[in-house]
């Protein structure tokens, strides 16, 4: 599951070396079912290390031209995966600011929240702040977020995995900075994905007067470019920000599943700084999305900056409802 899990073996290889999988079909009788195949290079993508050990988690970690260290990636598997010969929806999870998909994954149970269900579940890097953006500068190598996650993990995971490489088949979800980078990639890349989700993630990097912005050059200044921003600074790119900006793509959410949850109750100095800009541009973003008659799903709740459970089961549930059945 991790970096630091042993080297790859086969999880289905019986003694004889035949990669097979026995499978209980109609009526009990025992038939050969596929099994799932070892992922291979491309997209940009050349692997440098993997776990393929743990029947549902499979560990990736690659080397790209696209960031400047090796990035790394958990997918997760429905129980069935590797004899029921299915094809499956896809979730892209997108991990928070100061965090990575290991932690992420860690903290949230996601395994257990999946289990049982017909889903593939991918949780990528995206830098500890890398805001799911390709930086305006860098002084430390390529920080390049983006086009890791849409021009190459993608289409890789397709390659790779029974996916279901199609509209209808495709989620993406995430906290906080991961919550924005959802809700960015679904407005900037229209027809990729049917169901989109922000847990406590800003959906206005304009909004309250650009607080969202100011924090994504700050905090990516700070822990991920080496004095380097995404947007710029001083003086922001604003082609780019507009680019990325989700309360100015509206119109690139309808006929999308929409989930939003935001905190109404900061408890500390932190979740205050955090959520009350989410909250603020959340309320923003849907009210621009009632104005034009967008559907979606939201939920202001008690509480700070931090992942609630019970909604993101809901959330769960709700992208397997809404994409296409494995």
């Amino acid at each position: 599951m991790t970096a630091q899990q042993p080297s790859r073996r086969n999880i289905l290889k019986s003694a004889g070396g035949l990669t097979a999988a026995l499978a209980l079909g109609a009526g009990g009788v025992l038939a050969a079912a596929p099994t799932a195949a070892a992922a291979g290079d491309g997209f940009g993508l050349r692997i440098v290390e993997r776990n393929e050990g743990d029947p549902r988690m499979w560990y990736y970690r690659f080397q790209t031209d696209a960031i400047g260290w090796n990035p790394a990636v958990n997918v997760l598997l429905p129980d069935d995966y590797h004899w029921s010969g299915r094809t499956y929806p896809v979730l892209y999870l997108l991990h928070g600011g100061l965090e990575d998909f290991i932690t992420f994954d860690a903290h949230h149970n996601i395994r257990g929240l999946t289990a049982g269900k017909g889903l593939i579940v991918v949780m990528p890097d995206g830098g500890r702040a890398g805001w799911y953006s390709n930086p305006v500068s860098s002084a430390v190598g390529p920080r390049n977020w983006e086009h890791f996650h849409m021009s190459q993990l993608l289409p890789w995971v397709e390659a790779n995995f029974r996916t279901y490489a199609e509209y209808d088949g495709r989620a993406v979800s995430g906290f906080s900075m991961g919550g924005f980078g959802a809700l960015k990639y679904t407005a900037k890349y229209y027809g990729h994905f049917a169901s989109v989700s922000a847990h406590s993630g800003p959906a206005s990097l304009r909004g309250f007067n650009g607080a969202v912005t100011h924090w994504a050059n700050l905090s990516s200044a700070a822990v991920e470019l080496g004095g380097g921003s995404v947007y710029g600074m001083p003086f922001w790119d604003e082609a780019r920000v507009s680019a990325d900006n989700p309360i100015q793509r509206i119109e690139s959410y309808r006929n999308k599943r929409v989930f939003l949850v935001a905190g109404t109750s900061p408890e500390d100095i932190q979740g205050y700084a955090n959520e009350t800009v989410v909250l603020d541009t959340q309320r923003e973003f849907k009210a621009n999305l009632d104005r034009v008659g967008i559907r979606h799903e939201s939920y202001e709740v008690p509480g700070g900056h931090f992942v609630r459970g019970d909604l993101l089961e809901r959330d769960i549930n709700g992208v397997i409802d809404r994409l296409r059945k494995a």
